[in-house]
């Protein structure tokens, strides 16, 4: 988290890592976008109120796609969380913290890795390429949300109030190739339903 008590050279070093991240995706085309750190907690606050970064310019649509020159002046002088733009490049999926780990082990077995992000509120991103639609049964869930066109996400290493957004699976093992948005939507549906299983189970006896 992005403490106001850091000493001026953490501070600093922890604007440049972002100034760096932010500057090595927009060069692989990915639409990175600043976004606005955390207000100060105060002691009246709900500490489960989790309040994501937002872009720190109102048109953060008319800036998708900007030069990683550009991008590089965004984050020179003041800290920003890092985001990218969501239904280009890439989309994300975000789920729980049980569904995401139940994908991202089904994943791992079937040699498909995908890049994966966890955020401090406990909620997971499974970025894929673009798509069009998503199946019925995540679309239907409550607690999945698909990121695409018109939304963002936050990347490492953003500060939230309560933490930092890190890596769970970085890019790189994927070679940075995005995996298919639909190999990715079927593991999570397979997951889900291998996470409702119990529950049918359990009705079914009552």
């Amino acid at each position: 988290m992005l403490d106001a008590n850091w000493p001026d050279s953490w501070r600093s070093a922890f604007r440049i890592e972002l100034r760096a991240e932010a500057i090595g995706l927009a060069w692989r085309g990915w639409p990175v976008l600043p976004g606005a750190t955390p207000a100060p907690i105060t002691g009246e606050e709900d500490d489960l109120t989790w309040q994501r970064p937002a872009p720190v310019r109102e048109n953060w649509r008319e800036l998708i796609g900007t030069h990683a020159h550009e991008v590089a002046t965004w984050f020179s002088d003041r800290t920003h969380s890092l985001l990218v733009a969501t239904g280009t490049v890439l989309d994300a999926i975000e789920v729980d913290d049980e569904l995401g780990k139940s994908a991202a082990r089904l994943l791992r077995t079937l040699g498909h890795p995908a890049p994966i992000v966890a955020m401090p509120n406990g909620r997971w991103l499974f970025l894929t390429t673009a798509a069009d639609r998503i199946p019925a049964e995540l679309a239907e869930h409550a607690t999945v949300q698909w990121h695409s066109v018109g939304s963002y996400i936050p990347l490492p290493p953003s500060p939230f109030q309560h933490g930092v957004v890190h890596w769970r699976v970085k890019p790189e093992v994927c070679g940075w190739q995005l995996p298919d948005a639909d190999e990715v939507h079927d593991v999570l549906v397979r997951a889900l339903a291998d996470e409702q299983a119990p529950l049918l189970v359990e009705s079914s006896a009552a």
